[in-house]
């Protein structure tokens, strides 16, 4: 992937160019690419005028920031209490084993998906809930999920 520093100027002038629109800089990166690419901690602290490692820190302090590259299509599996009570595990197994991941190996290797858990949708009365790009599909199981899953498969295709 080639990385668009003129995105990136864009993402800054929008943020403003001062060290307290750093979260909001990186924020606006993540959404472009998914995740925190190594290239735009040097240069985004240049322009800032701050260290890299500040940057880094802010990066790496909130959960919501990925410094790995993940898929065009993002699913979370809940395992809050009222999903795990309702077999969530169940799910993620299932999408784990179609997609050939594990728990050190989240994102497949064509970056068409990326599995993750979260400890709460704040869906509990939907539960089980899966979410894809921040979609919600409620009372999801491994059956429902495999059928989503093909969908997403046959969308990434064309």
């Amino acid at each position: 992937m080639i990385f668009d520093y003129g995105a990136l100027d864009a993402i800054i002038d929008e943020a403003g160019c001062r060290s307290s629109a750093i979260i909001p800089i990186l924020q606006g990166v993540q959404e472009k690419y998914n995740y925190l690419p190594s290239e735009l901690f040097p240069y985004v602290a240049k322009k800032l005028k701050v260290s890299e490692a500040r940057i880094y820190g802010v990066a790496t302090f909130y959960e919501n920031f990925s410094l790995e590259p993940k898929g065009k299509y993002i699913i979370k599996v809940c395992d809050g209490t009222a999903c795990h009570v309702r077999k969530s595990i169940p799910i993620l197994n299932k999408l784990r084993k179609l997609l050939d991941l594990s728990e050190t190996r989240a994102t497949t290797g064509d970056l068409g998906f990326t599995v993750e858990t979260v400890s709460c949708l704040g869906a509990c009365g939907l539960a089980p809930v899966i979410t894809v790009n921040d979609k919600v599909y409620p009372a999801m199981t491994p059956e429902k999920a495999e059928t989503l899953l093909q969908e997403l498969q046959t969308c990434l295709a064309e």
